[in-house]
């Protein structure tokens, strides 16, 4: 749950472009030194790629740079080492989510690469987490595999995150790019902006750009390539399981963010403007009060789930569904049951499961009244009747958990992931490649949820902590490898086709033309799963609209 660059050549606020790609050095030994825009940086070979950690992308916004759009890093002399993750950006607590160190002082880039030498497809990859946690640094991301097995360069970064990136306020205006909003938005651009200048540096094609990301980077993602400034920077995108920002559930109405920062400043007692210099936790506990009461008991009306890019005009012009498609091939993939992550035992907003019809239409209302406030009893029980007739002529369970599961990953991810879909089948102008991820996680954990893709796209499901949840035998390993074969190939060449996959068209919504990864069959191109409990969301208009 989910997400730029400024305009073409080089605009104060932005990452300077250089015209002349920085070409690499030698390697001494394990060490791999390459020039960069900002300077000689040192990786470390190993395991058959060269990695490169910490590397800045933009200078620290910290002091006066609070809430500015990001700079250019100062150049530095030397070699500077890059063996070492940064701080991950500053960042609030999430329930049953534990945070490692964080700091202002985070803008900075992670790559590996089988060679720094030649010319590789990049893939740029925005980590989730409701655009309030996350890190490009986190083990789940480690770029390795699919640097290996695709041949490709793969960069990780942080950009910022909760108050600090993601609001709007005039008062917090730069005087030098006039941005005054998604300060983390401006961050992915600038870092996009970073790979353009410094690709080859690392052996990568600085005009095969792919921009990949999960739930808020997978809108973030989309984001990016909607922006005219942007798509000379970028051939193509991945948008993984993306809930895009809108208001009332998932983004500030720009009124409703004013309000907030005006609210946050009053109860510490300093202006607006004043916020760039009160103590971190300070602001983030501030803000963490605004939002604390229930949904219905706030001051401030949206912003009821998560608080991501807020409509400005300028990083995000409008809401996504709004816009045309992007102009840009895209390979759109969700799982199969987005919304068991939020009711299995890691949920981020853990609650007691329903096992009775009454907990199962109270849960369904809190879920729907995110976005429909007035929703009541009648819209909650014509919701599980929809699903549990769907479910019934579908031969899936009906249970309170599945059928909440399936409502709320449908209400907030897979209906506006297929719908949009369907509006880019017949009104793009490019490609686009539908997936279905459906691999099971183990018991206690359900279906297949949200975020379950990412230990597949990176090969990290081998690790303890994921291989519990997945597995690690022969069937989740080649699962990883079909994945990482079908992104490579799609950051290569914009098809997506694997010699593990069936032929697999660009998407129809009259025809089997989703390819369902995870299974029985491993992988099969069929019509969209699931689709006829879609259709309630579409019966009571909900938001988005397409």
């Amino acid at each position: 749950m989910a997400s730029q660059p400024q305009a073409a050549g080089k605009q104060r606020g932005a990452s300077a472009v250089v015209t002349d790609p920085p070409r690499p050095t030698a390697a001494r030994g394990s060490e791999v030194v390459v020039r960069t825009s900002g300077g000689l940086v040192a990786g470390r070979r190993t395991g058959g790629v060269a990695v490169f950690r910490g590397v800045p992308y933009a200078r620290p916004p910290v002091g006066a740079l609070r809430f500015a759009s990001p700079r250019p890093p100062r150049p530095w002399r030397g070699v500077r080492p890059a063996t070492h993750f940064s701080d991950v950006s500053f960042q609030s607590v999430i329930p049953n989510r534990p945070v490692p160190p964080s700091s202002e002082d985070s803008l900075y880039a992670n790559v590996w690469t089988p060679d720094p030498h030649g010319r590789r497809p990049v893939l740029v990859y925005i980590h989730g987490g409701g655009w309030q946690a996350g890190a490009g640094s986190m083990p789940v991301y480690d770029g390795a595999r699919p640097a290996l097995r695709g041949d490709l360069v793969v960069v990780t970064f942080n950009y910022r995150l909760g108050v600090l990136g993601f609001g709007l306020h005039e008062d917090l205006t730069d005087p030098l790019s006039g941005h005054c909003a998604n300060w983390g938005l401006q961050d992915q651009e600038a870092l996009l902006r970073w790979v353009h200048a410094n690709a080859a540096a690392f052996g990568g094609d600085s005009g095969n750009i792919t921009v990949c990301g999960t739930s808020a980077g997978g809108a973030s993602a989309w984001q990016l390539a909607l922006l005219p400034r942007v798509r000379g920077l970028l051939r193509r995108i991945v948008s993984i399981s993306p809930s895009h920002a809108l208001a009332p559930a998932t983004a500030l109405t720009p009124q409703d963010a004013r309000t907030a920062y005006e609210s946050v400043a009053g109860r510490l007692g300093t202006t607006v403007a004043g916020l760039r210099k009160v103590p971190a936790a300070a602001l983030a506990g501030a803000w963490q009060e605004l939002f604390a009461p229930p949904a219905g008991q706030r001051a401030i009306a949206s912003g009821r789930w998560y608080r991501g890019p807020v409509v400005d005009g300028r990083t995000m012009p409008a809401p996504d569904h709004t816009l045309a498609s992007p102009a840009v091939p895209v390979l759109s993939i969700h799982t199969s049951t987005e919304g068991s992550f939020y009711t299995g035992p890691a949920s981020p907003q853990p609650a007691p499961a329903p096992r009775e019809e009454s907990e199962l239409r109270a849960a369904v209302t809190e879920v729907l009244r995110l976005a429909v406030p007035e929703a009541g009893a009648d819209l909650a029980q014509a919701c599980t009747t929809a699903y549990r007739a769907a479910a019934r002529d579908a031969r899936l369970p009906d249970d309170p958990l599945s059928l909440w599961s399936e409502i709320w990953g449908d209400a907030y991810f897979r209906h506006q992931i297929v719908r949009f879909a369907e509006r880019h089948a017949r009104q793009g102008t490019t490609p686009l490649y539908a997936m279905e991820f459906a691999h099971p996680a183990r018991a206690p954990h359900t279906g297949t949820p949200h975020e379950a893709t990412s230990p597949f796209l990176f090969g990290t499901h081998r690790l303890p902590q994921y291989a519990e949840i997945f597995g690690d035998g022969p069937v989740q390993r080649l699962l990883s490898d079909i994945l990482i074969d079908t992104v490579a190939a799609f950051a290569r060449t914009s098809l997506p086709h694997t010699a593990n996959t069936p032929y697999w068209p660009p998407f129809t919504p009259d025809a089997p033309s989703t390819l369902v990864l995870g299974g029985p069959r491993v992988a099969q191109v069929e019509h969209t799963p699931k689709l006829a409990q879609l259709a309630f969301w579409d019966a009571v208009g909900w938001a988005p609209r397409l």
